[in-house]
């Protein structure tokens, strides 16, 4: 079926699928260039003579050094300064001309083509994978290579033209551990992947903003909106009188709760749920969340999440105070509880409760820090 002529996307996927056959050097940098012209992003620059300037090119000239003294020069396919280093490779078909060449000598059985197969897998995969493992190292030799001024680059990126694109971050500026990014399960970005806009937003800010991807920012991005959020509760709930330590142990326990359905020992957005019955009618509050919290305490059914829940260990819901709240504070937990929390290291609530509380009284929550690896083993099976 024919592209679209108003679909740039579905264009480049159609005139690119397929198109194996060993020709990287004649294509790599055509298949880049119409890459970013796609998705919306600039050319790189013509190479200048000298290096200083080289910012963002293909061929970046680069000196490795061969282990005796002396250097050898190596160009990197695409660099972007303070971004990436791009390694290309073309899969070569089953019959084809050339070789992979780039494999190891020790491993003789791996000098064969690649049959190329169906959306993200290649017959022999295991010669695929070897080739795309060889790249990633060779584009870490270059990353190494670069001028100390460069520093190093947070991504790292292996080309297979008209493909896939692997993906590797190290966000500390070590170069150490470059590891799949986001995860082992969504690093390779396969050509019909490009369909999908949060794909597409995520190389555009590998190109433009590769720090923002960085998960320690999301995590701090996420832990002070939550921050702020208890803190409107704490106010609200100290404005009413409440000891600061029975408001500081009410919100640890609504913080648990929104944890343990994000790893779901309780259902997926239960909690939240419940609370947005909650914010509609406030005075359901105190009820449900207790009954929640006693079922959470000795395991059985909640009604106010509609499931039966597992018990869970120790006595952090035996003594289970639930503070009167209003609609504008519900809603606050509302929206905390909508967060990612996959991004928030339990290890915080007691940086989160200290933001929250009076002063005075941060030193007696002390005892209450619970780190994301005793969550899961309060619950008992």
């Amino acid at each position: 079926m024919a592209a679209k002529k108003d679909d740039p996307v579905a264009a480049f996927i159609a005139r690119w699928q397929g198109r194996e056959g060993g020709q990287e050097r004649a294509n790599y940098a055509l298949f880049l260039t119409e890459l970013c012209e796609t998705i919306g992003l600039p050319r790189p620059d013509p190479a200048d003579a000298t290096t200083e300037n080289n910012d963002y090119v293909f061929e970046r000239l680069v000196k490795e050094p061969n282990g005796d003294g002396t250097f050898a020069s190596r160009r990197i396919d695409l660099y972007k300064r303070g971004a990436f280093v791009l390694e290309a490779k073309q899969s070569r078909q089953k019959g084809g001309k050339k070789e992979l060449k780039e494999l190891a000598v020790n491993q003789p059985e791996l000098f064969a083509v690649v049959e190329p197969e169906v959306r993200g897998r290649r017959g022999a995969k295991r010669r695929w994978d070897v080739l795309m493992m060889n790249a990633r190292q060779q584009a870490q030799n270059y990353a190494r290579a670069l001028p100390v001024s460069h520093g190093w680059p947070p991504f790292i990126l292996v080309c297979d033209v008209g493909h896939c694109i692997e993906v590797y971050a190290d966000f500390s500026g070590q170069g150490k551990n470059y590891a799949q990014f986001p995860d082992r399960r969504g690093f390779r970005i396969f050509l019909e992947d490009l369909r999908i806009p949060e794909i597409r937003q995520r190389l555009v800010q590998i190109w433009t903003d590769p720090l923002s991807l960085d998960p320690a920012r999301e995590s701090a991005r996420v832990t002070r909106q939550i921050a702020e959020r208890l803190a409107a509760v704490s106010k609200a709930l100290e404005k009413a009188k409440h000891p600061a330590e029975t408001v500081a142990m009410f919100l640890m326990r609504c913080l648990f709760t929104m944890v343990a359905e994000d790893v779901e020992l309780l259902p997926k957005k239960s909690f939240r749920d419940l609370l947005v019955k909650c914010e509609g009618d406030p005075s359901k509050f105190k009820p449900m969340v207790g009954q929640l919290w006693q079922a959470m305490d000795k395991g059985g059914f909640a009604y106010g999440i509609e499931t039966t829940v597992k018990s869970f260990n120790g006595e952090f819901f035996r003594e289970r105070i639930v503070l009167p709240l209003g609609k504008e504070e519900i809603g606050e937990l509302r929206q905390a509880a909508s967060a990612n929390w996959c991004d928030v290291e339990p290890a915080i609530f007691g940086t989160l409760l200290e933001q929250a509380l009076d002063p005075v009284e941060r030193k007696r929550l002390g005892a209450h820090y619970t780190p994301r690896a005793h969550v899961e083993r309060l619950v008992v099976a």
